[in-house]
């Protein structure tokens, strides 16, 4: 493994939304030129507009411009790029792409594509860090469906059914009672081909109410290590997280002590190098390796408030062959840091996803609050990509600084146009369950359905109104309305893409 300094001075950023921005101001504190991509439907996007130069990559569906390599690599060919940043979610966690960055010449900011590739195959990633003594769920290996009726028999119902190649809370199947596997495994392996292009399942032990733990690393290519503090993620719908906070409530300094040695032992266990997080279920004193995420997560502002440190600073310098800057000891936390996901979707059923064009937007302030976020009135938001609108993260020297001053920063925040999370987010932060830090991964199953309804509920009501938000954005399409831009390299880059 090449440990050799490679000097970074521009980098394309593989991605959209709040999380390009977020690479793009990283560039910019570091003194780096940054550029974007767009897709047909994003080319009046904010990240477009922020960047050094954009180039368009596609049509508005994410298979033909976010998730199309070759026209990415062809843009950073073009630009002159020295690396890619592919942000989360998309192509962050493809070693397909991190392959052929590396072979046009580029620094690919993450993973080698070896990690990337052993990460994404679950059932290989178990038996790795199983191997090297960080424990795991009782499960199998990869099954045919007739060994998995056999191999149940062995576990303890409910089991999980798990893709593969699956990741981000997508893939998993619970299954109650032994009748009910057959029909789960070909809905499963349907879903993992769909979804992963890989119908390969293993089964794994179901634990009824954990939490979930994560765990923030980050490592060089000189083979240093360095964890950078847990983050609670148990408030989560269907596998999905809603809110993050870190460090997690409840956990004793021991079992945290723990965790955070067996997440180190995990990376090495994979070669691991770059950002990325070790995610443990905790059920008790008892904790287990759930999977690695090989790329920067949505939730990292979290470790970032409580370290002080700058993630995907630190991931351009791991990129750039630089040691890491510092040791475990030298690593502290300080205070409590809460993010909510503010997403289009209405709460009221079952957080169905909403489109249509972002009215007005008031976004808050005020000491220890940050806004991670990619809007602007009149932006529309369309069917093509996560609903994600911004994440509101609150610092406090007390976690219950935290919950009050995130409290007031969504009760300040205004989104129109749109149905979005903060409701839920509100009912959350008040919960007894929640302020008392004990709660669990079915926590928004069992009591988010009980608690009543606001009149605005109607079915009725609700059809309309969804119906002519569909069709407002079908047939209304106009630019969003943004703040007026210095032409710059924007200018001369969208003249040469035909926009100006």
């Amino acid at each position: 493994m090449s440990t050799a300094a490679r000097p970074l001075r521009k980098i394309l950023i593989a991605n959209r939304g709040e999380i390009a921005l977020r690479v793009i101001r990283a560039c910019r504190a570091r003194g780096l030129a940054a550029v974007s991509i767009y897709s047909d439907a994003d080319r009046a996007a904010l990240h477009v507009h922020a960047a050094d130069e954009a180039y368009r990559v596609g049509a508005a569906a994410p298979a033909d411009s976010y998730l199309n390599i070759a026209a990415i690599v062809d843009a950073a060919r073009r630009c002159g790029a020295d690396a890619v940043h592919p942000g989360y979610g998309f192509l962050s966690e493809n070693p397909a792409f991190a392959e052929a960055c590396a072979q046009a010449g580029l620094t690919f900011i993450g993973p080698p594509a070896a990690a990337l590739a052993l990460c994404g195959d679950k059932s290989r990633t178990r038996r790795a860090v199983l191997a090297a003594g960080v424990p795991v769920l009782s499960g199998t290996d990869l099954l045919s469906d007739a060994d998995a009726m056999k191999a149940a028999k062995n576990l303890t119902f409910p089991v999980l059914i798990k893709a593969a190649g699956g990741g981000g809370g997508k893939g998993i199947h619970l299954v109650e009672r032994p009748s009910d596997l057959i029909g789960a495994l070909l809905l499963a392996r349907g879903e993992a081909r769909t979804a992963f292009g890989d119908e390969r399942i293993y089964l794994e032990q179901w634990l009824d109410r954990p939490r979930h733990v994560e765990v923030q690393i980050i490592a060089d290519a000189r083979g240093a290590v360095v964890h950078l503090g847990e983050r609670e993620c148990s408030i989560q719908r269907r596998h999905q997280k809603l809110i993050e906070e870190s460090p997690a409530p409840a956990l004793a300094p021991d079992l945290r002590k723990a965790i955070g040695k067996a997440a180190l032992t995990a990376a090495r266990a994979v070669g691991y190098r770059n950002a990325g997080t070790v995610e443990f279920l905790v059920s008790g004193r008892a904790f287990y390796f759930l999977e690695i995420n090989a790329r920067l997560q949505v939730e990292h502002p979290v470790t970032e408030w409580v370290t002080g440190l700058d993630l995907v600073a630190l991931q351009f310098g791991v990129a750039a062959g630089e040691p890491l800057p510092f040791r475990q000891g030298d690593v502290q936390s300080r205070g409590h840091a809460i993010e909510c996901r503010i997403s289009a979707e209405d709460v009221d059923h079952e957080f169905l996803p909403w489109v249509g064009r972002i009215g007005e937007v008031v976004l808050p302030g005020g000491p220890g609050i940050r806004v991670d976020a990619a809007l602007a009135p009149g932006m529309e938001i369309t069917r093509f990509y996560d609903p994600l609108l911004a994440k509101v993260i609150a610092w406090g020297s007390t976690r219950d600084e935290a919950i009050a001053r995130l409290g007031t920063a969504l009760r300040e925040t205004v989104v129109t146009g749109v149905r979005t999370t903060i409701p839920f987010h509100l009912w959350t932060l008040a919960h007894p369950g929640f302020r008392s830090g004990d709660y669990h991964t079915r926590f928004v199953e069992m009591e988010w359905a009980a608690h009543s309804r606001p009149p605005h509920a109607s079915s009725g009501r609700w059809l309309a109104a969804l119906a002519a938000a569909a069709l407002e954005a079908r047939e209304g399409r106009r630019p969003p309305l943004l703040p007026p831009q210095d032409a710059g390299a924007w200018g001369r880059a969208a003249r040469q893409e035909g926009l100006a």
